[in-house]
């Protein structure tokens, strides 16, 4: 069985990789990923783990590696931050239309401006309409276990697409926290090799990336807008799986916390749903009916299960950690997501924005004190007089 050993979440998705026993990795350095890849190199040089590590010339050329590493049968592994991230920009489109189920680990950074080395996650819901399959870890634990998930969700023959394994700069990617790792028996149980439906070989020439005709964009289409659909029961099963060898809780869907009878809620992704967490527990204890519900699966988005669930609530708080300047709503894409999921629900709850966090700045416990304050007056006057609060600036706390 597996044991407990303190880690970041970069060293943890370092250690799942390694349990994947991935064949190519291809590296390009920028915070706060590249412990990631510092961790990779340390495990190939030491011979802990057999894969070909490659050295890109930049993020483009990285993701290229990625690319034809995927196409030729390997299972390849690469990852970025921020700027980075839309760098490669080019290649995330044409990978998920190859259907080559490679993965990239995005540990979040705010993007120029300001620039820093702050997390954010702006860089990484610029990538979310790709066609890859994407999610948030919340904890060192969770950046392990989903680098797995995602890796079987993704060699899946109902879905052979990419995925994006995301984790917050920093707040997840640096900080230490215990992590049962599993064995390398559970992780082969779980993970058997990967069966490449095509690959490059000279006996058996395919082409790669051709230029289509203008007739067949639309069927192409439809084909990469079915695999993402046909993904959502093979994500349901293989979390199951997951939970049932590594003995792990997971939905795979959304984590509610202190739901059940509760009348305000904060919705969210990522590690600030850790701090929403702890203030819940504090506000509980003084009889405030509040509760956290955190997605985990931002592609596909889980329409259906966020709308039957967010339903139930007087009041909603969705906190955006990220940018979508002149989005409907003055808001982010978390909150024109959740309201698109409600618009057809027999109940609507009151819904508010919240935007912080950006550029790596901390969500405060005031600040969530602050929200559930805001989320039991809407609730109770039913109506939200301004849509969406930007933090520092628009709120008291």
């Amino acid at each position: 069985m597996g044991v407990n050993k303190q880690m970041t979440g970069c060293i943890a998705t370092a250690n799942a990789c390694r349990l994947a026993d991935v064949d190519v990795i291809c590296s390009y350095p920028i915070r706060p990923y590249t412990g990631i890849m510092s961790e990779l190199a340390r495990m190939v040089a030491d011979g802990e783990l057999d894969a070909e590590f490659v050295l890109g010339e930049g993020e483009h050329g990285q993701l290229s590696v990625t690319y034809g590493a995927s196409a030729a049968g390997a299972r390849a592994f690469t990852g970025s931050s921020g700027v980075g991230v839309v760098y490669a920009f080019e290649l995330y489109s044409p990978m998920a239309g190859e259907r080559l189920p490679a993965q990239m680990a995005i540990a979040d950074r705010t993007l120029d401006p300001p620039g820093d080395f702050g997390e954010e996650h702006t860089d990484a819901m610029c990538c979310r309409d790709q066609g890859w399959i994407q999610g948030w870890a919340s904890t060192a634990q969770e950046a392990l276990d989903i680098t797995l998930m995602y890796y079987r969700i993704g060699e899946d023959y109902d879905v052979m697409l990419p995925q994006y394994a995301c984790q917050d700069g920093y707040f997840v990617s640096h900080i230490v926290k215990n992590v049962d790792m599993p064995d390398q028996a559970q992780a082969d149980e779980y993970l058997p090799p990967f069966k490449p439906r095509h690959g490059l070989f000279c006996d058996k020439p395919e082409i790669i990336g051709p230029q289509a005709e203008p007739e067949e964009g639309p069927k192409m289409q439809m084909q990469r807008y079915e695999a993402i659909e046909d993904s959502r029961p093979v994500i349901e099963k293989a979390v199951k799986e997951y939970n049932e060898i590594m003995g792990r809780d997971y939905d795979p869907w959304l984590e509610c916390y202190l739901t059940d009878d509760a009348e305000y809620v904060i919705f969210e992704q990522g590690a600030h749903a850790e701090t929403a967490k702890a203030v819940a527990d504090a506000l509980r204890s003084q009889g405030d009916k509040v509760g956290v519900v955190r997605l985990r699966t931002l592609r596909p988005f889980p329409t259906k299960q966020v709308a039957e669930t967010l339903s139930r609530f007087k009041a909603v708080g969705i906190v955006d950690c990220g940018v979508a300047l002149g989005i409907s709503g003055a808001a982010g894409i978390l909150f024109t997501e959740v309201r698109s999921a409600l618009y057809t629900a027999a109940k609507q709850p009151v819904t508010v924005g919240f935007v912080a966090g950006l550029g790596g700045s901390v969500i405060t416990h005031d600040m969530f004190y602050a929200m559930f304050k805001k989320l039991e007056e809407v609730g109770a006057a039913g109506k939200a007089e301004k849509e969406t609060y930007w933090f520092p600036y628009e709120l008291d706390f």
